[in-house]
């Protein structure tokens, strides 16, 4: 009997190999398919890519590290580091940040659900879309970028511009620029007497940017013991007076205007509608000022694509898109958080902040740690936002590496050796941030 069923058991040891060797068989013709894309599009162009980054721009001369040594010693190349570590920085936890904060408030409402879609909508939008969206948003022109219609809004609520900035004195005029700390506003050449009637004439302002209710220029009346004037548009078409109020100009409304004696202010008044104004016996003898508040150009805004803000506004676009996406992926880790344990640090006295911090948070640890690796490396190849919102005269400005690497091999001036040296440089900073999240998935599903 023993003998039998050893040589049942050397009969079946073949064929459990040969049911393997058929198994790894088949599981390699299923995946033979993959492996030949995966060599075909990703490690053929990875290895030429490192073969070409040791070549000239024509790909004769062999330079070895020439083209390494090239990218620390670039101005522009190095601008491109600096703005990318910017954006692992800032785009990331910023994203993750408020996909955590939003995916916590919208369980304590009603219409969570419709935000959370509201949100989550710019995932839907290409990348180019939204570039071409956020150049618009921030076009430095009120009248067309969004961001800069709110902001001078904001800022005119609670200063506001002035109507008069193009406005100066005329041929002849009895105004002449004022000096030191008055700069930028007119005062009258000779002091003022009471009981005599003033005329402030200036030129430069468009009619139709005179303010709204201005009426017709009047020639302000002597009054005794006062002084009176006008602040007027000396200027009528085909011709008229100079230095005198004539039937068809139009007064300065609101126009603030200041009797000096001594370098103080003694009175002040504001021309009405007509462009008059009175002031008391205190400016008699006094030279009459229009301060520079009146001609004050009015507010344009912050030049969101200039040179300093250009990057922390793409970061912002970028962040628009991709919060929702964090939030998505938060709450549903979120829903996932037993219940009992914020109940039970509630019951304990802990209040919602310290839930918040010291509950939810920590359980939550793994999927933030999943959302901030997989827009590390996302942000590590952002490309077309930068190519789209900021205007070329910046790019340099707003260089990452992504786009530098476009630049530098489709540019006009292509050079494929520097161009593949910038695509391994890029490839050798994702790749710790790729391993490390393999090995962390690893540890999880080990768990």
């Amino acid at each position: 009997m023993p003998a039998t069923g050893s040589a049942a058991a050397t009969a079946a040891s073949p064929s459990r190999s040969a049911e393997a060797r058929r198994r790894r068989l088949v599981a390699a013709a299923f995946l033979l398919p993959a492996l030949v894309l995966l060599g075909a599009l990703v490690v053929h162009p990875i290895g030429y890519s490192v073969y070409r980054s040791f070549f000239d721009r024509s790909g004769d001369t062999f330079v070895g590290g020439g083209n390494y040594r090239e990218i620390l010693h670039d101005d522009t190349i190095r601008t491109a580091l600096r703005n990318t570590a910017l954006w692992v920085v800032l785009a990331p936890t910023t994203a993750t940040a408020l996909g955590l904060i939003f995916a916590v408030l919208t369980e304590r409402v009603r219409w969570g659900t419709a935000f959370k879609l509201l949100v989550f909508m710019p995932m839907a939008i290409s990348m180019l879309a939204a570039g071409i969206i956020f150049r618009l948003v921030y076009d430095h022109d009120p009248d067309r970028g969004v961001a800069n219609a709110v902001w001078v809004g904001v800022h005119d609520t609670f200063a506001e511009s002035s109507a008069f900035p193009k406005a100066r004195p005329g041929r002849d005029s009895p105004l002449v620029p004022a000096t030191g700390a008055a700069a930028g506003g007119f005062t009258t050449r000779d002091p003022v007497r009471a009981g005599a009637a003033v005329l402030l004439p200036l030129v430069g302002v468009a009619p139709e940017d005179l303010p709204e209710g201005t009426r017709t220029a009047r020639a302000a009346p002597a009054e005794p013991g006062k002084v009176t004037g006008t602040a007027w548009q000396d200027f009528t078409r085909g011709g008229g007076r100079t230095n005198a109020v004539d039937p068809t100009e139009s007064g300065f409304a609101g126009m603030r205007i200041e009797a000096v004696k001594d370098g103080k202010v003694v009175d002040s008044a504001t021309t009405r509608a007509d462009g008059t104004f009175t002031l008391s016996a205190k400016a008699d003898g006094a030279l009459l000022r229009l301060p520079a508040s009146n001609f004050r150009e009015p507010y344009a805004g912050v030049e969101w694509l200039g040179p300093t803000l250009v990057t922390p506004a793409v970061i912002g676009a970028y962040v628009w898109m991709w919060a929702g996406f964090a939030m998505v992926l938060i709450g549903a880790g979120l829903a996932a958080v037993p219940r009992e344990l914020l109940e039970a640090a509630r019951v304990d006295g802990a209040n919602e902040w310290q839930v918040f911090r010291r509950v939810t948070v920590p359980l939550l640890a793994p999927v933030l740690a999943v959302v901030l690796v997989t827009l590390v490396i996302n942000v590590m190849k952002i490309f077309d936002l930068v190519f789209v919102i900021a205007p070329g005269s910046v790019q340099d400005d707003a260089n990452v590496l992504a786009l530098q690497l476009y630049r530098t091999s489709f540019g006009t001036d292509a050079d494929p050796g520097l161009g593949s040296a910038i695509a391994v440089l890029l490839l050798a900073l994702v790749l710790p941030v790729m391993l490390y999240n393999i090995r962390r998935l690893r540890k999880e599903g080990s768990r």
